[in-house]
């Protein structure tokens, strides 16, 4: 009998040393240590949840150096189970290329798949009609302006109806106040950002205000799309934006952590989480009662239209090669849940993309948040295709020429252009 009863113990002591060496592990890319603390509580939710070791891999923080750190690794077939991706232009060609496991199905029988906001659904669907990407949160980006400033001077603080009256304004502030009236992010430095947080503001109120036709090509010729770049001609040629810093590394640093809370820029593009961390509690230089004195106005219309435009804040992926693709899309679906998204709010300052989250009592806590999130049901975004990081990359090319005073409208989407043929082919451009 005690034979037996030794003989059962060694079993379960085998069974259970054989388990845990059997433990399955998920390797999490993240980056930065805002987004590290932000997903520590997801981290041990998974853990929890499904018995699983979670192996965080801290990569470069900078975006452009993470992107090109996870691209090398996903090609060399050593990439993570799970990461997130900084930029959503940046999506459709990590599809294209066979990178990102398809979650459609898990996506929409997903418990908080009902309470996303439309935008961050939209957003989420690939070229192809699959779903590759978690939309937990939603980049809401408008025109922050120094409200006091404006008042001070006499200058009118109603909302720009159009290009023409925004820069009308701007040489208003800059002729009574000194100040630069506006800026949009703009040259080689600032990387995506000349995209994702300038250009395609002012694109999605042009005469080409999609860069995708029927059949999938991009479409850069268009008339819109040099009026955009002749905005910021005219912005840099009547010096109505700073431009020396947007030359340098770290372009960002100057014109809104330092001359936007001096009130010598008074009109910045920025998003939510700027009344946080750009100017707010959580920055180096605070601007006092930041949400009385600095107001929004959505981006106009050339001729008409107000823009509110909402981006993916860094969705989360799985990995095409992942070892246990269904754990991952488990993982994956957690990510999703309205507790990552209020940590990641307070943390990041980007919005919840679930309408739930308003009843989230730690979100109400962020009060400069909270009027944001209600807006982003409003939000406008740019249809994503295969090739829209290298439109990316071309912008920022072509407003660098425009920085440097080397080139026109017309020679700025030249550059664009030419920049995607030679990085795609000409059968990608219509």
């Amino acid at each position: 009998m005690k034979k037996m009863v030794l003989g059962g113990l060694c079993a379960v002591l085998l069974s259970a040393v054989s388990t845990l060496a059997q433990a399955e592990t998920i390797r999490i890319a993240n980056h930065g240590q805002a987004g590290i603390d932000a997903m520590k509580s997801t981290v041990e939710r998974i853990e929890k949840k499904y018995g699983v070791t979670v192996e965080v891999i801290e990569y470069p923080a900078p975006d452009k150096d993470y992107l090109t750190k996870l691209l090398t690794e996903l090609g060399a077939g050593n990439a993570p189970d799970l990461f997130s991706i900084p930029t959503t232009a940046a999506v459709a060609d990590m599809v294209e290329a066979g990178y990102l496991a398809p979650v459609t199905k898990e996506f929409k029988a997903w418990d908080g798949y009902a309470n996303l906001y439309d935008v961050a659904k939209d957003l989420a669907v690939s070229p192809d009609g699959e779903t590759y990407v978690m939309p937990f949160m939603l980049g809401i980006q408008e025109i922050y302006y120094r409200k006091d400033v404006l008042e001070k001077a006499g200058i009118s603080t109603e909302q720009p109806k159009t290009w023409q009256e925004l820069l009308d304004r701007a040489a208003e502030i800059k002729q009574k106040t000194g100040a630069y009236g506006l800026l949009f992010p703009a040259g080689v430095s600032w990387g995506s950002g000349a995209f994702d947080e300038g250009f395609q503001h002012l694109l999605v109120g042009s005469k080409t205000p999609q860069l995708v036709d029927a059949d999938g090509k991009l479409d850069l010729n268009g008339e819109g799309i040099k009026d955009v770049f002749n905005v910021y001609k005219e912005l840099i040629d009547k010096d109505l934006m700073p431009t020396q810093p947007l030359l340098g590394p770290e372009p960002w640093v100057v014109p809104k952590y330092q001359m936007f809370p001096e009130g010598k820029l008074a009109a910045t593009t920025c998003g939510s989480w700027c009344y946080i961390f750009d100017w707010g509690r959580e920055s180096k230089n605070p601007i006092p009662d930041v949400t009385k004195v600095v107001g929004t106005w959505t981006v106009p219309g050339q001729s008409s239209g107000q823009y509110v435009l909402a981006n993916l804040a860094a969705p989360w992926a799985v990995n095409s090669k992942s070892a246990n693709t269904e754990l991952a899309i488990k993982a994956l679906m957690e990510i999703g849940s309205i507790e990552t998204q209020v940590s990641y709010a307070a943390r990041i300052g980007n919005i919840p993309a679930s309408k739930d989250a308003a009843d989230n009592a730690e979100f109400q806590k962020l009060t400069e948040l909270v009027p944001i999130h209600a807006a982003a049901g409003n939000g406008v975004f740019l249809k994503q295709a295969s090739g829209f990081g290298t439109v990316s990359e071309g912008v920022a090319r072509a407003t660098e020429a425009l920085l440097r005073k080397e080139t026109d409208a017309a020679g700025a989407q030249k550059i664009l252009v030419d920049y995607v043929k030679e990085t795609l082919g000409d059968d990608m451009v219509k």
